[in-house]
């Protein structure tokens, strides 16, 4: 069934897994949420009386999924605050019947929301998935579900012995594909802590992680973790906010990558998808560029060889947009870009990554020939 009062995404989410607990701190700890640049939270409000949490997110412009409700769709709190209710996380084929009629039943309560589920990464096996391939899960899950947002969780390990980079890529790729066929937009989970197999992350490989999301089109970008959660697999603590409430080197990380994803946001939540290339260093660029309003990234002969992510989009007003990243996350890059238009300097803008308005492109390295666009280590710019 379709439903005509459907939830529509009109701004670009972030948001995180693991709440701070509710307590005497909450007015604190939920202004330290909205001032680290979250404008999602993902919640249960454990201990919080349904009449606290709506004025305390109302108070910090911030949007709410509730997660783990029981009982009665129908008997679930209501407030515009209140964009969706979590169903379930990482379910498998075998439950997408039985999450259907949940979500048709939310749909009729709670019209214009979100009945939320977060679906398994590619590197899930077939036995986990219910499926024999993780393209066939997506779709499945799409089919029966018919959701209003794609979300999925994948965290790439960055180690010299162990590079799965080009799985989350993949990943990326494969709800790019979904999304697009089925017009509806997707977030996806990213990594901010060690755990596991997992490093600490730098800020190079979040900022990597968060510009390929970008890239492939992603609407919402949610953290894992924002609050350091308890647990044997967690021993070395070192998510946004630690155990004991303070702040850890991540919590400034975040801070600057939600400034950048607001002020790319505003632009990328009116845009649609059109390519993606990835350009290695053993690819010629320009072959790899025919869909882009980028025709060509050269190097100087010093430099290494160029690696790239580059997002084409059309963006509602006409224009086209163009998102450029450098995929090493070990060293910054410097490429001199050639644009599809005659006149660069006059017809290619930039958003700027702090204030979100567009300014004129300026060549940073003017002694030398065409336009030189330096990227940071992992980092984008986006082009208008």
């Amino acid at each position: 069934m379709r439903y005509r009062n459907r939830f529509k995404q009109t701004q670009f989410y972030t948001g995180y897994w693991v709440e701070p607990p509710f307590d005497k701190l909450a007015a604190r700890r939920y202004k330290e949420i909205a001032d680290c640049g979250f404008n999602l939270v993902l919640s249960g409000f454990e201990n919080a009386p349904s009449e606290s949490f709506a004025p305390l997110l109302r108070r910090n412009r911030l949007k709410c999924i509730l997660m783990n409700r029981g009982g009665d769709s129908k008997n679930w709190p209501k407030d515009e605050t209140v964009i969706g209710y979590g169903l379930l996380d990482e379910p498998k084929t075998s439950q997408f019947l039985e999450l259907r009629d949940r979500a048709t039943a939310l749909r009729e309560s709670h019209p214009g929301t979100i009945p939320f589920v977060n679906l398994f990464p590619n590197y899930a096996s077939s036995a986990q998935l219910g499926a024999a391939t993780y393209d066939g899960y997506v779709a499945e899950f799409i089919r029966i579900y018919q959701p209003e947002v794609l979300c999925m969780d994948n965290y790439p390990i960055f180690k010299p012995g162990k590079d799965t980079r080009q799985t989350y890529i993949d990943n990326l790729d494969i709800f790019r594909k979904h999304s697009l066929a089925a017009n509806i937009p997707f977030w996806n989970f990213y990594n901010f802590m060690p755990y596991g197999p997992h490093t600490d992350p730098t800020e190079a490989q979040l900022r990597w992680q968060v510009n390929a999301s970008l890239v492939y089109g992603a609407k919402g970008l949610l953290s894992f973790c924002y609050f350091t959660p308890a647990g044997d697999e967690f021993p070395k603590g070192g998510a946004i906010i630690a155990r004991d409430g303070a702040q850890t080197h991540h919590y400034q990380h975040a801070k600057r990558l939600n400034q950048t994803l607001h002020a790319f946001g505003r632009v990328l939540i009116d845009c649609t998808s059109i390519d993606v290339a990835r350009i290695s260093p053993t690819d010629i660029p320009i072959e790899k560029l025919s869909r882009s309003a980028i025709k060509d990234l050269k190097r100087d002969a010093v430099d290494p060889f160029g690696d790239y992510l580059v997002g084409t989009f059309s963006h509602r007003s006409g224009r086209r947009a163009v998102l450029l990243m450098n995929y090493q996350f070990a060293y910054s890059a410097w490429p001199t870009v050639i644009f599809d238009t005659a006149d660069t300097a006059t017809r290619v803008t930039e958003i700027d990554p702090i204030t979100g308005r567009e300014k004129q492109l300026r060549d940073e390295s003017p002694a030398m020939e065409g336009f030189q666009v330096p990227l940071s280590d992992g980092g984008a710019r986006l082009f208008l």
